[in-house]
């Protein structure tokens, strides 16, 4: 749901000034909205500090934060989250890259190495099929790996288009 809807639907007054931001307030890159579900899950500060308003998600590598509310007065930085976050360290062989069944980009770089291939799009699929995905809790970004996995693998094709198994 767009901000416009959401102040059309709202009975107070709209906010003065500007739209609600939706770009990080350290790096300014576009955030993604994260349901306050994954944030809660996520964040190793007190609840407390999680206020009831809209925040997104930072993906950009070199920049520290993870979560920013749209008034931009809150953020969460990469110290504030209990897992290590696949967009913040993209190049680590030892970060989760799927959240839910426990895939590194290590471990499918070590597959690709080996066979030219991977089965790890198929795994996750499975996982999913058998309804024991929970992406909105454990995924950092709130929503499912599979888009990033996919992109891993595409940069290894590129990266090593003469691989074969």
């Amino acid at each position: 749901m767009n901000d416009e809807i959401k102040t059309a639907e709202c009975f107070c007054n709209p906010p003065t000034g500007s739209p609600q931001p939706k770009h990080c307030p350290l790096c300014g890159a576009k955030g993604r909205l994260v349901d306050s579900t994954t944030m809660k899950s996520m964040l190793s500060v007190s609840l407390r500090r999680v206020r009831d308003v809209t925040y997104r998600f930072c993906a950009t590598a070199d920049c520290p934060v993870v979560y920013f509310s749209e008034d931009s007065t809150q953020t969460f930085l990469t110290t504030d989250v209990r897992e290590r976050v696949y967009q913040k360290e993209p190049e680590a062989d030892d970060v989760l890259i799927c959240y839910c069944f426990q895939h590194t980009p290590g471990e499918i770089r070590q597959e690709f190495a080996a066979s030219g291939e991977t089965a790890v799009v198929d795994d996750i699929q499975t996982g999913i099929q058998a309804g024991q995905c929970a992406c909105d809790w454990r995924n950092p970004q709130g929503n499912c790996c599979l888009g990033n996995v996919q992109q891993f693998i595409k940069q290894l094709r590129s990266k090593y288009p003469t691989h074969s198994a």
